[in-house]
């Protein structure tokens, strides 16, 4: 039988203010950078540049506040860029028109949204405009990948943003997600405080996801804390999902929320977890299992994200990919004052045999 090596995805993210001409280079150089990182071919590399600048030009355009989130994605061999613009803009009136080549509301050649969604290998775009809600605005994800796989992801998607807390540039916030046949595994550790400090602590704990992303969740957050002891320590949560049992497990130690629920549905369950520091005084460490829905999302977010948010204000969001949805949190509920991080998984098992 051959043992195939888990996919352990490690991102390096970017979160660019776009208000002026000026940024529009800043997004392509830096996405050169990341697609550089990712080691894409010339062909895609340039493909990611194109993506950028088209939507960091459209955030001068059309929107205000806006903001391009750029990723480069490892997963062993094959490595991804992913772009995701954000805005507090008018919004979208009529997707369908913008992605007409051609068509354009600010006088340009009208091959903005078209054109992204022509060369990313994975696309998605989200928009409520001002006249509907109070949440107006638009998101647009895109993927940019060598090595497209047909029918890859379709049990798992995924997404996650990740910002350091105002006037830092470390994150004290980590996460990981790794996958293999069957099973996917999540972690978020939040470093106590913020700054190098609070990233030291949560670095000491994605080393130890990153040399055993599927051994017991228990014993992950164990040795977690052992090298935690070292620093600061923080707030650990990991979920694994079992598409075999149909089953989610997760511990956590600290205040990281997890949230499951059927995507379908605007009821979900609350994950618990046990008060306490990975690396100091802990209470308890305790998996629990939850049964997952054939068709569940699972969120998780450190304490940078409010916790009383809800999706009732966003029609169709929770169909939307898990990388807009994660967009959308971060966006309407960040704090503003703390690391945040916020990583969606959407989990696509089909209905049992009978």
């Amino acid at each position: 039988m051959e043992i195939v090596a888990p996919l352990v995805m490690k991102t390096v993210q970017l979160i660019i203010p776009v208000s002026d001409s000026s940024h529009v280079g800043e997004v392509r150089r830096r996405t050169k950078e990341l697609a550089d990182a990712a080691d894409l071919n010339e062909s895609k590399r340039e493909q990611a540049a194109i993506v950028a600048t088209e939507l960091a030009t459209n955030l001068i355009r059309h929107a205000t506040d806006g903001q391009i989130v750029l990723g480069a994605v490892g997963e062993n061999s094959n490595g991804w860029v992913e772009v995701c613009s954000i805005d507090r803009g008018p919004g979208i009136a009529d997707i369908g028109r913008c992605l007409e080549d051609g068509y354009s509301t600010a006088g340009g050649p009208g091959n903005g949204l078209g054109a992204v969604r022509r060369l990313a290998a994975a696309w998605d775009v989200y928009s409520l405009p001002q006249t509907e809600s109070a949440a107006a605005g638009t998101v647009v994800f895109a993927r940019i990948e060598d090595k497209p796989q047909a029918g890859k992801g379709e049990r798992f998607r995924w997404g996650a943003i990740s910002r350091p807390a105002p006037h830092e540039t470390l994150c004290g916030d980590s996460w990981r997600i790794a996958q293999r046949d069957g099973e996917l595994t999540v972690m978020l550790v939040d470093g106590l405080g913020h700054g190098p400090e609070a990233a030291r602590a949560a670095d000491e704990a994605s080393d130890v996801f990153d040399r055993d992303p599927f051994a017991p969740l228990t014993s992950y957050v164990q040795n977690a804390a052992i090298r935690m002891q070292r620093t600061r320590g923080g707030a650990v949560a990991v979920a694994r999902v079992d598409a075999g049992t149909r089953q989610v497990k997760f511990v956590g130690v600290g205040n990281i929320a997890g949230h499951l629920r059927d995507y379908r549905e605007e009821a979900g369950r609350g994950l618990v977890s046990h008060n306490g520091v990975v690396g100091g005084p802990m209470r308890k460490i305790q998996e629990f299992e939850y049964a997952c829905p054939d068709e569940g999302l699972l969120v998780m977010h450190s304490d940078g994200l409010q916790s009383r948010w809800n999706f009732q204000a966003y029609p169709g969001l929770l169909t939307r990919h898990p990388a807009v949805i994660a967009a959308i949190l971060y966006r309407d509920f960040t704090r503003g004052r703390d690391d945040v991080t916020v990583a969606v998984v959407r989990v696509s098992l089909g209905r049992p045999n009978p």
